[in-house]
């Protein structure tokens, strides 16, 4: 059986002709066929959509592979490296900025966001008090355990597990599980 690797080299050169044909499109049709294509799971969508994200994202490496229903905002802030898996019904902004490394497996339901509502001014309801920004990086070699949330100005650092369900609103050390809300080191690698 072929590995997402040894099929994302087999069909390298169909994708990058894609990518020449898909570029040509405005960003609204391209969006739309996301949208359009984000449901179904079949390979040669899977190939669609990331042909799309090539398009439209910062950056994206070799072999990345995106799930059905995934929900990205603010694209041209997004980059990705090789060998990433995002599952079904993620939700990605990346308003303030966001690094995905290599090797990165991100389970289903999980979210990254990149900015954060503030209450400074108590005139206003907090929905229109200002935003902050804050860049997400998350290096090579990580797993994000299905439903993760992480949050806003938060790196999460090599070879490390975000355990399912967690929370992440700091930074910790490489080589560790982080998990529960808010999420704390578990134990070592």
């Amino acid at each position: 059986m072929s590995s997402g690797r040894d099929l994302f080299l087999r069909y390298a050169s169909v994708l990058n002709i894609l990518c020449l044909i898909f570029k040509i499109l405005p960003k609204s049709v391209l969006i739309f066929f996301w949208d359009f294509f984000s449901r179904f799971s079949q390979f040669p969508f899977i190939g669609i959509r990331y042909v799309i994200l090539k398009c439209l994202c910062g950056s994206v490496g070799k072999n990345v592979r995106v799930g059905t229903n995934v929900r990205i905002l603010n694209w041209h802030k997004l980059n990705i490296g090789d060998n990433v898996s995002i599952h079904d019904n993620c939700y990605f902004d990346a308003y303030g900025g966001l690094i995905i490394g290599s090797n990165i497996s991100i389970a289903h339901n999980s979210s990254i966001l990149t900015s954060n509502h503030t209450w400074i001014n108590s005139d206003t309801p907090i929905k229109y008090n200002a935003v902050e920004l804050g860049r997400v990086t998350i290096f090579d070699d990580v797993w994000i355990g299905c439903g993760a949330r992480i949050l806003s100005g938060v790196t999460v650092k090599s070879r490390s597990v975000v355990a399912a369900g967690a929370v992440v609103t700091d930074e910790f050390e490489s080589n560790v599980v982080i998990g529960g809300v808010p999420a704390r080191v578990l134990k070592r690698i």
